[in-house]
């Protein structure tokens, strides 16, 4: 049987979970604060090779770790859990109502809208132009919140990150690399 995931210690930051995945097409490494290290590693890529790379990152993800400790970042996942069913569906229109607007307002065309819990993305757009947006962008400052939507909007017409996507973007969102600054060190799902 072959081992699906490793738990390995690192001198400095401990414990670093090593998973085989699938989807992955190179070793990468996430954090989720305060310190929770995962590794995923390709199919064909020893679980030795990914702990040797995690070795060479240890520093970096120390970094990374004390950036998280000093922030001012926030579990949403976790608060939106509180919520109970009239108000998580008066988020949920609220949410919907602004992607509408928005898609209004920059002529985006999209099929459906729906909001849901998500563990690792704030939003996504399929290949039919259906958006997804977490529920937890609710807990977000409206700057942010519009960023997140706006985003998914955008890949409507451009389905990659290309230089064309974020100039494209740039072009609609005002600060537009400051807010993605804002959104990546100071709040987490």
């Amino acid at each position: 049987m072959v081992n699906k995931s490793v738990v390995i210690t690192l001198p400095i930051v401990g414990a670093v979970l090593l998973e085989r995945s699938n989807r992955a097409k190179h070793i990468r490494m996430s954090i989720k604060p305060p310190s929770n290290i995962r590794v995923a590693v390709p199919v064909g890529v020893s679980f030795e090779e990914a702990q040797n790379f995690a070795e060479e990152k240890e520093s970096w993800l120390q970094k990374q770790i004390q950036k998280f400790s000093i922030s001012k970042s926030i579990c949403l996942y976790e608060k939106s859990e509180q919520e109970s069913k009239e108000e998580i569906l008066q988020i949920k229109e609220a949410i919907i109502n602004r992607v509408k607007h928005l898609s209004l307002k920059y002529k985006f065309r999209h099929n459906k809208i729906s909001i849901r819990r998500m563990k690792s993305r704030w939003g996504s757009c399929s290949y039919n132009n259906d958006i997804r947006i977490n529920i937890c962008v609710s807990y977000l400052p409206q700057r942010l919140q519009d960023y997140i939507i706006l985003h998914e909007l955008m890949h409507t017409k451009i389905k990659n990150h290309s230089r064309h996507f974020w100039s494209e973007l740039n072009n609609i969102i005002y600060e537009l690399y400051e807010i993605r600054k804002e959104l990546k060190y100071n709040y987490f799902l």
